[in-house]
């Protein structure tokens, strides 16, 4: 019996040619049933030939390695061992939204988007509907007065912070200063973990028009969606202490000029200590959107308006602004949208639109609704 000599061709399995063949750099081709049933049959030949003393020592250079290639299924089979996955990263990331997948991020469409857009509108309209019923519909309470009441005599001034001014600085700005932050947020990579980078590299997990968002645009949506959120609610509980109070506002008496019932008015000393509650506006261009707007006194909309947005904002550049260089221009914006919040709860007293009541107020529903908001940002 002639001795196996190493090289030869009887000693050669199909899985030593597939290592020599990996080794050598050429691309192995795939393992068929029929080469792994081999491999077995060799590997029980080689187990047989150890047992035989006669070829003890010419088996010790055969070397068999049973040890198969990781196969990675195309739909998902081998997710967590897959070459594109993030080492280090576990499975943490292959359940969740945006995961990466045998190297691939599970993107969600142009229908999730839309779902969860009008998820949104769903809820903000459950406080939308019922504040634009009470501006359509509703009619406040209809609060009397005392003649005397020299707090409901001031003079008419027009506001010094105009509609427009309010919804400009508690709207817009606020809005711009969210996107730019967020925006040189995901640039800057020293404000991320590992985790928070990975997501920052490859998108939010949302495409549209095959164009995936970048994870700073979803950053913006959410935290301005719970601004606007809490806007509308804290809008609309000012607007149901308002119509369900009907309080006079300062200036009554001059826009007004009420005329009893009987054709008097509080000139007269007899009306001097009266409660009127049955009255008629005798001004001349007196209409319906004004007579309403009188009794709109409690609680303060621009303050509670002001309050809540500048607050928030406030809020929001302490926990998202965190730039080592821009700390003290942080401090002055801060500075800034407080004076501002301040200055328009200031004015409504000083313009006779509010009692220093309906400011306070106002100012406290504006702040509550905005630490309340707040305490879920990070």
């Amino acid at each position: 019996m002639s001795s196996l000599r190493p090289g030869s061709v009887c000693d050669t399995t199909p899985l030593q040619r597939f290592e020599s063949q990996s080794s050598s750099g050429e691309e192995p081709s795939s393992p068929t049933a029929a080469s792994i049933i081999a491999a077995a049959a060799a590997a029980a030949a080689s187990t047989t030939s150890t047992s035989n003393p006669h070829n003890l020592n010419n088996n010790n250079n055969v070397k068999l390695d049973l040890q198969l290639p990781t196969f990675v299924g195309s739909s998902g089979a081998g997710a967590g061992t897959g070459t594109g996955a993030a080492p280090g990263l576990g499975t943490g990331l292959a359940n969740g939204p945006g995961s990466i997948v045998s190297g691939k991020r599970q993107l969600r469409g142009p229908t999730k988007i839309l779902g969860r857009i009008l998820l949104d509108l769903c809820m903000l309209s459950c406080v939308g509907l019922p504040m634009l019923g009470f501006s359509l519909w509703g009619e406040p309470f209809k609060r009397g007065f005392f003649c005397n009441d020299s707090s409901l005599k001031h003079p008419y001034k027009h506001s010094t912070i105009r509609s427009w001014m309010l919804y400009l600085m508690c709207g817009a700005v606020p809005f711009w200063l969210i996107i730019l932050v967020e925006f040189f947020r995901c640039q800057d990579k020293r404000l991320h973990g590992p985790l928070k980078s990975l997501k920052t590299r490859t998108g939010s997990g949302y495409h549209l028009c095959h164009l995936e968002l970048p994870y700073w645009l979803l950053e913006c949506y959410r935290k301005i969606g719970i601004f606007i959120f809490g806007l509308g609610v804290e809008q609309l509980t000012a607007n149901i202490a308002k119509y369900a109070i009907g309080r006079l506002r300062p200036h009554f008496y001059t826009l007004c000029q009420p005329v009893l019932w009987d054709g008097s008015n509080c000139s007269h000393p007899m009306n001097a200590a009266r409660y009127i509650e049955e009255f008629t506006c005798g001004a001349a261009d007196m209409n319906a959107k004004r007579l309403k707007d009188m009794s709109l006194s409690f609680p303060s909309g621009h303050a509670s308006f002001s309050c809540y947005a500048m607050l928030y904002i406030v809020i929001y550049l302490q926990r998202r602004m965190h730039w080592p260089r821009l700390r003290m221009l942080r401090h002055f914006l801060q500075f800034l949208l407080l004076m501002f919040a301040w200055y328009t709860c200031l004015t409504r007293i000083s313009d006779y639109k509010h009692h220093c009541s309906d400011v306070l107020a106002g100012a406290g529903i504006g702040i509550t609704y905005a630490v309340v908001v707040t305490s879920t940002l990070w």
